[in-house]
């Protein structure tokens, strides 16, 4: 197949540059988007008497008809093309005839590979987003089944104080749904057309790109030539909502590990998600978690590439940039099949409650309720503090632990003990005492709860909203 250049040149390419020059390989999965921008750009060129009304009719048809044809498999992209836009231009060349030279009047090849990767980007960012509307919604779902479940709650990997599953759950709802929020604030700056900036200064053309956003369904256009064809920061900005989402899985995906070891045995994930082992008959290992936390490397090592990609580059257009869409991509394929696979963890794991009850008992994760409850009768918080770490201290000494504690034991330590400090290292009462705003208590978890579904019932909303406008 013919390039779309090679006027001023005598010789032959030689065939190790073309294969390095080739892109084809990576961006062939824009071909839906580039036939769209060509049919919205002939469209505009008949509308606006730059070619004839019905030459514009003959390669819309034409387009529409390979469109058809490569979906269903009955037309391919030849392999011999430089990239898609010269595959999708040869094609339809080879259908319509000469009029097919005319599609590219007024349009670089700068211009239309960033109009199709903000095209392929806005589709691909709704698609993750209902990934995520499912995953966010198993969260709910296993908070609210799993409502009055406790285990201990860790900082610096130690236990530190009795929290509820749920709310230990929600937390992961949140960070979601702040991801979820990132990637729909960057497709809002993504949505803006490129296609009439030419190479990088215009063209002479009476082109309407107002016109063009309209039918591709861009919400405006990019006002600068040089910035339309040369920037590629809603790339980056994906990778890094990208990078922060994968984060979040890997970080369950690590506690998903622990708690289905032996040592820990709070959870058990389903066979659907588990493997075995070649030589361990008994092994029922955590596989997909375990490459959840390892896929997160691979998306910020993409996040990485472009960035590096983009940082010496003077405007406009350079063919570095032609780097930019394999790091994207993977971004996508990495993130999206993580985020529906951790929503097939959740739905197949069986949560062992009473395992995590029972390590919260002995544990001194009460020890804070403990000084809670002296400092609550008027001794100040940081002597209760001492004194509780005295109790803790002694108790390690003689192997006893908190709740075997008499009053009697207690007022050995300071007479200022009441029978409300009894109370207060019960695991349950630990937890439920922390009654705050966003704590663990049950009833501020159900109102958390209750929030959540409502934000999340919000978001779906408004994501059928914008779908149907897009329609």
């Amino acid at each position: 197949m013919a390039n779309l250049w090679g006027g001023r040149f005598e010789g032959e390419t030689d065939a190790l540059v073309f294969a390095f020059n080739q892109s084809l390989g990576f961006d062939r999965r824009l071909w839906r988007e580039d036939i769209a921008g060509s049919i919205a750009h002939a469209t505009m060129l008949g509308r606006q008497g730059i070619i004839a009304p019905d030459e514009a009719d003959i390669l819309v048809a034409g387009l529409a008809a390979l469109r058809d044809d490569l979906a269903s498999g009955a037309a391919t992209i030849p392999e011999t093309a430089e990239d898609i836009h010269s595959a999708i231009e040869g094609l339809l060349t080879a259908r319509v005839g000469a009029v097919g030279g005319k599609l590219h009047t007024a349009r670089s090849r700068n211009d239309q590979v960033a109009t199709d990767i903000r095209l392929w980007l806005k589709e691909a960012v709704g698609n993750l987003r209902v990934a995520l509307r499912d995953l966010r919604g198993m969260f709910l779902e296993t908070a609210d089944a799993q409502m009055g479940a406790i285990l201990p709650g860790r900082t610096h990997h130690q236990h530190a104080q009795p929290v509820l599953l749920s709310h230990h759950l929600l937390a992961y709802f949140w960070m979601l749904t702040r991801d979820d929020s990132r990637f729909a604030d960057g497709i809002a700056r993504a949505d803006y057309l490129p296609l009439g900036a030419g190479a990088l200064a215009g063209t002479p053309f009476p082109i309407d790109r107002v016109f063009v956003a309209e039918q591709l369904g861009f919400a405006g256009v990019v006002e600068n030539s040089l910035d339309a064809v040369s920037d590629r920061d809603f790339a980056v900005e994906f990778c890094a909502s990208a990078s922060l989402l994968m984060m979040h899985l890997s970080r369950l995906s690590e506690e998903l590990v622990l708690w289905s070891s032996p040592e820990f045995g709070f959870v058990e994930l389903s066979d659907a998600v588990t493997t075995g082992s070649s030589i361990m008959p008994q092994k029922k290992n955590p596989d997909v978690a375990e490459l959840i936390r390892g896929k997160t490397g691979r998306v910020y090592g993409d996040l990485t590439t472009l960035l590096t990609l983009m940082k010496g580059l003077v405007l406009a257009y350079n063919k570095d940039m032609q780097e930019d869409k394999e790091p994207l991509f993977d971004a996508f394929d990495t993130a999206i099949v993580c985020v529906r696979l951790m929503t097939r963890l959740l739905a197949g794991a069986t949560w062992k409650t009473e395992r995590m009850a029972a390590a919260c008992r002995g544990d001194f994760s009460t020890a804070t309720d403990l000084a809670d409850s002296l400092a609550a009768s008027g001794v100040p918080f940081r002597e209760a503090h001492e004194i509780i770490g005295r109790i803790v201290r002694e108790c390690l000494t003689t192997g006893r632990v908190l709740e075997e504690l008499t009053l009697a034991d207690l007022q050995t330590f300071d007479a200022r003990f009441t029978d409300h400090a009894l109370l207060a290292v019960r695991p349950e009462a630990s937890a439920a005492a922390r009654s705050s705003r966003g704590g663990t208590a049950p009833d501020a978890v159900r109102a958390q709860l209750s929030l959540a579904k409502e934000k999340w019932t919000r978001d779906v909303t408004a994501m059928a909203i914008g779908a149907s406008k897009e329609l």
